[in-house]
């Protein structure tokens, strides 16, 4: 099973992505990290953060292990590589976008968000705003965490893994 939570930086995918690794055994990439690890090497990351995540998912999918995908998912190009991904490997996946519906508690989040990967420069509410964001065209489920709290949101997602 592949699980990709996708939503714009303060949403809740990371917090909700830890109450789910938490239920269920599972690999948990985060992109975040990943990223940060390729910056602190001096690498140009570009897409290459992805490329690793898509890769190792590939791997751990292939020992039958589920896969947590914690990523923004900007783009149709992003979402398509992990449906590759699950259909390279025989896996079922379940493609999540996460929301905040209340402006004013997203920003909150964004500018109060505490950093757990060295390194990592957090984004300003400015630069998510500005985010290469464009809206899901394929079915997926969409979660508000305006209106859910992170154990009720992963319950929910995993409602969904047993369809």
């Amino acid at each position: 099973m592949l699980i990709v939570l996708g939503g714009l930086p303060g949403t809740g995918k990371t917090t909700i992505a830890r109450e789910i690794a938490a239920l269920i055994p599972c690999a948990h990439l985060r992109i975040d990290t990943i990223e940060q690890a390729l910056r602190s090497t001096g690498a140009d990351v570009g897409p290459a953060g992805y490329v690793v995540a898509y890769a190792l998912a590939r791997s751990n999918l292939s020992l039958g292990q589920t896969v947590l995908a914690d990523c923004v998912n900007p783009l149709p190009v992003t979402r398509e590589a992990w449906r590759a991904v699950a259909v390279d490997t025989g896996s079922r996946i379940v493609e999540v976008e996460i929301v905040c519906s209340d402006t004013a508690e997203h920003r909150r989040r964004v500018e109060q968000r505490s950093i757990d990967v060295p390194g990592l420069v957090p984004p300003t509410w400015e630069t998510v705003q500005r985010h290469d964001y464009v809206p899901w065209s394929t079915p997926h489920l969409v979660v508000d965490t305006a209106a859910l709290g992170a154990h009720e949101a992963a319950k929910l997602i995993l409602s969904h893994t047993r369809d």
